[in-house]
């Protein structure tokens, strides 16, 4: 993606099923699942890289020894600083005393993040800021260890509001009024309940330090996530460990925002990439499974696993832009979809070029447009070869040898045409700085153009437009092509995102501003006052009741129109190749990712009440000039 767009985190769970000592044996290691959990969070960087956090929970450990380890940072490189930190104690002990380091009782008993419950985090700092009382995990501490909750989670709720008078009407004071205060809350409150109702059964058959151990073998997670997760709206997945030894993940019913898990004898794991479980502990794909919508994994302190329903689960509507842009694209479904969104493509470029393959060069950008840059090779292969074969078949029964090697030597022209300035990136970060430095990010490949080619750039997708504008386009017109095609992998981005993706505002979407500009050159301006009245109507009704009014604004246009508009609005100023710019259908988008049909960025569609409330506020935000998030 050129454009620098944030999505919320990343997550990482792991629970050892045996005895510490078993890994020093196996693996010759203590602190084996702290490398673990190294390797997890190391494999998911592109999930967040402004703050991490690390929790670990030690199992049935003396009274009066800490049990509950949690390191934080925002530093410039957060996983290593909070691993440096962790590992700190260990380095020092390796020169003072190398032999403890091979006694994990030892260990256990005296080194923190030697326990056998860990939760790891990655946060990209969006609106709220980026400070060190942001980062994950939270913690909700007690005297007594059932009631202790670490919680973590890549989520976002879109009715914060209604959740926190929830917990007002119980007579709480919330610290803040953000979502994962309010979750922590939540949950926490279902827990004392839950602490309490097993105390006051069992309060005349036990003294009290007996019926800790009762509350611990009878607390039912399950039930404490129903009665918690009844009234959330938003995409989530909520990691906790309760300090006893109790840990869940639970996913939404829509399963918008991802979670695998992999078990065996030795180990539990969750992460938000099925590809990072596969990789850090060498697993095969058909082993790794995917959390179930509306349901929670629940481990056990003793150590079983089970799959519960929470939720009831709903229509499935997982987040396509984590196949697009987010994940990592070496997993293997991600990896054959992007090449699909890139094939399927390839006819319209094929229709912009007018059949020219000759005089066309194709290239792409950013570095993660890789895989559909080579979707969009194979589909223009695909296409050369029918030339070929129809210019063969032109020679007759008696083709002369040159002919044909010179017919097989056609093949599309691949270049590597732009660079990414990675030392600029890390400056890209807030609404203010962006467009100073945006237009040094990027250089070019000088040489591989002539005057009468055109330019083919695959992106995987275009939010604002704003790096298109002010970088890449005169960039790549300084190559003095003819035209300069812009593909996106991925279709208009219309509408914001409120589980876990930071585009919240309608005025940051070139989509939006070229629908508007429409509506103004065809006069249909009084659309746009007609949507504010209909969403001002609905402030008052429950979001159950809401209807997206947002959707008129484009509907007296094709895509094809928009995509035009787009084109104009993003040509800067003195240039002079010709620019189009190209966008995936939704029909091939829902066709390239079958299994992940979320795409109310796309189509308005969304699968929440909460997410048509969200909508509607941030247009009347855009008609206000209100420059705030909707949610």
């Amino acid at each position: 993606m050129s454009d620098s767009i944030k999505h919320e985190c990343g997550v990482a769970m792991l629970r050892l099923l045996k005895p510490l000592a078993y890994y020093q044996e196996k693996y010759g290691s203590s602190i084996y699942g702290l490398n673990k959990m190294y390797l997890l969070m190391e494999k998911q960087h592109n999930r967040g890289q402004d703050g991490v956090g690390l929790a670990n929970i030690k199992l049935n450990v003396d009274p009066g020894k800490r049990y509950i380890s949690r390191k934080r940072s925002v530093a410039t490189n957060p996983i290593q600083d909070v691993f440096k930190q962790v590992n700190q104690r260990f380095v020092e002990l390796e020169e003072n005393d190398p032999e403890k380091l091979k006694d994990p009782q030892w260990m256990k008993e005296n080194m923190p993040f030697t326990g056998e419950l860990f939760l790891g985090h990655l946060r990209y700092g969006t609106f709220s800021g980026n400070t060190i009382e942001q980062c994950h995990p939270f913690l909700r501490q007690s005297n007594w260890k059932t009631r202790n909750l670490v919680l973590a989670g890549n989520f976002n709720m879109t009715n914060v509001d209604e959740l926190f008078q929830q917990l007002v009407d119980l007579g709480q004071h919330p610290k803040r009024k953000v979502d994962t205060v309010t979750i922590l809350e939540k949950i926490g409150h279902f827990l004392d309940e839950s602490n309490d109702d097993i105390y006051y059964k069992h309060k005349d058959k036990f003294s009290k330090k007996e019926i800790t151990k009762v509350i611990e073998d009878e607390l039912d997670v399950q039930d404490i996530l129903t009665q918690s997760a009844k009234y959330w709206d938003g995409g989530y997945v909520m990691c906790g460990l309760m300090g006893h030894g109790d840990a869940f993940a639970l996913r939404d019913p829509n399963a918008i925002r991802p979670a695998y898990y992999y078990k065996d004898d030795e180990i539990v794991v969750v992460a938000s990439e099925r590809s990072v479980i596969q990789t850090s502990f060498d697993v095969n794909i058909e082993d790794v499974k995917e959390i179930k919508a509306g349901h929670a994994l629940i481990i056990k302190k003793d150590g079983r696993v089970d799959e519960k329903q929470v939720k009831e689960p709903l229509e499935r509507k997982s987040c396509s832009f984590e196949r697009i842009y987010f994940s990592r694209g070496n997993d293997a479904g991600i990896y054959k979809e992007r090449l699909e969104l890139g094939r399927r493509i390839f006819p319209k470029v094929l229709e912009s070029i007018d059949n020219d393959v000759k005089n066309t060069v194709f290239s792409y950008i950013p570095n993660t447009a890789e895989v559909s840059y080579f979707g969009l090779l194979k589909g223009c292969h695909a296409y050369l070869n029918k030339v070929k074969t129809k210019k063969i078949q032109v020679l007759g029964n008696n083709p002369c040898h040159d002919e044909i090697a010179k017919i097989m030597e056609i093949s599309p022209r691949a270049e590597k045409i732009a660079i990414k300035d990675a030392k600029l990136r890390t400056f890209i970060t807030s609404d203010d700085s962006r467009d100073d430095l945006v237009a040094h990010v990027y250089d070019i490949t000088y040489g591989t153009i002539k005057p009468t080619d055109k330019l083919v750039m695959i992106d995987d997708s275009i939010v604002r437009g704003t790096t298109l504008k002010q970088s890449i386009i005169r960039i790549l017109d300084r190559l003095s092509p003819k035209k300069i095609i812009i593909v996106s992998s991925a279709p208009q981005i219309r509408y914001p995102d409120c589980y876990g993706i930071d585009m919240a505002k309608m005025g940051d979407f070139i989509a939006f501003n070229a629908a508007v500009e429409l509506l103004k050159d065809t006069k249909q301006e009084h659309i746009l006052t007609e949507v504010y009245e209909k969403c001002k109507a609905q402030a008052h009704i429950s979001k159950e009741e809401m209807v997206n009014h947002v959707q008129a604004i484009y509907k007296p246009f094709t895509a094809e129109e928009i995509s035009a508009k787009i084109s104009e609005l993003l040509t800067p100023e003195e240039t002079n190749a010709e620019v189009e710019i190209i966008y995936q259908s939704i029909s091939d988008l829902h066709a390239s990712c079958p299994d992940h049909q979320g795409d109310w960025y796309f189509t308005g569609n969304y699968p929440t009440p909460g997410g048509v409330k969200v909508v509607n506020k941030a247009f009347m935000n855009y008609i206000e000039g209100n420059n705030v998030r909707a949610y």
